[in-house]
C-alpha cells in the first residue's frame, strides 16, 4: 500500500493543476487578483486542502502565482513560465539566430541611445570576467558571456525586453556552446564585445547593431 499511495496522490495533485490552470487560461482570475483560500478551493474542487496546498506550491514555483505568508494568493501571471521553456529547449539553432536578431539587435540599438554611466560600469565589469575566460573552460565563459549580454539588452531600460531575453538567454546559451567548439578560440571574436561596448558607450546605435549582428551570425 505504501508503495501505491504516493502515485494516487500525485495523481490528485496533478488532476487539481489541470483544473487550477484551466481556470486561469479560461480568465476567471486576472492578474493581481487574490485566489480563493486552500479551504474554498478545497471545497470548489472536491479534494483535500493538502492536494490544494501541494498543487498551488507548483503554480509559485513555476511562476504563475504568488504565495504571500499570512495574506493569501495572488495571480502573477497567465501563462506558465515553464512551458515556454520548453517551446524554447526545443529551438533549432537556425530560430535562434533569427530570434536573437529580432530581439537582441534592437535591443542593443535602444542599449546604445539610453545607457547610464552605472550601465557602462556593470558592462565593463561583466566584460573583463567574460574576457578573463575566453580562454579557457567553455561553460564558465558561456555563463560570464550570458551575464555580459543579459546587461546589454537592460541598458535598454525596457523592462520587457529583458524578461523575454532571460527566458531567451538558455537558448543563446546552447547556440555558443555549438559555435564556439573551435581551440583556439578566435581572438577576433571576443574582440567584437569590446567594439560592441565601445559603440554603445560612443551612444552609436547603428554601429552597436551592425557589431550585434556580426556577433550573431558567427559560425
Amino acid at each position: 500500500m505504501s508503495e501505491i499511495s504516493p502515485l494516487v496522490k500525485r495523481s490528485l495533485v496533478d488532476q487539481a493543476l489541470d483544473q487550477l490552470r484551466l481556470r486561469i487560461n479560461q480568465g476567471v482570475w486576472v492578474v493581481g487578483q487574490r485566489l480563493p483560500t486552500e479551504p474554498e478551493l478545497s471545497a470548489e474542487l472536491g479534494i483535500s486542502r493538502n492536494t490544494v496546498r501541494e498543487a498551488m506550491r507548483v503554480l509559485a514555483f513555476s511562476g504563475l502565482i504568488e504565495i504571500r505568508q499570512g495574506d493569501g494568493s495572488y495571480l502573477r501571471a497567465v501563462v506558465d513560465p515553464l512551458d515556454t521553456l520548453k517551446v524554447l529547449s526545443k529551438c533549432s539553432l537556425e530560430q535562434a539566430r533569427e530570434t536573437r536578431h529580432i530581439l537582441e539587435v534592437e535591443a542593443v540599438g535602444l542599449a546604445a541611445l539610453r545607457r547610464t554611466d552605472e550601465d557602462l560600469v556593470a558592462l565593463r565589469e561583466a566584460l573583463g570576467v567574460s574576457g578573463s575566460h575566453y580562454h579557457g573552460d567553455l561553460d564558465t565563459y558561456i555563463t560570464c558571456d550570458l551575464v555580459f549580454h543579459r546587461r546589454l539588452v537592460d541598458a535598454a531600460h525596457n523592462p520587457t525586453l529583458s524578461e523575454l531575453y532571460r527566458y531567451f538567454s538558455s537558448v543563446v546559451g546552447a547556440q555558443l556552446r555549438h559555435c564556439l567548439t573551435i581551440t583556439p578560440r578566435r581572438q577576433e571574436v571576443f574582440d567584437l564585445h569590446i567594439q560592441l561596448l565601445d559603440a554603445v558607450e560612443q551612444q552609436d546605435p547603428e554601429r552597436a547593431k551592425a557589431l550585434s549582428r556580426q556577433l550573431i551570425n558567427e559560425p
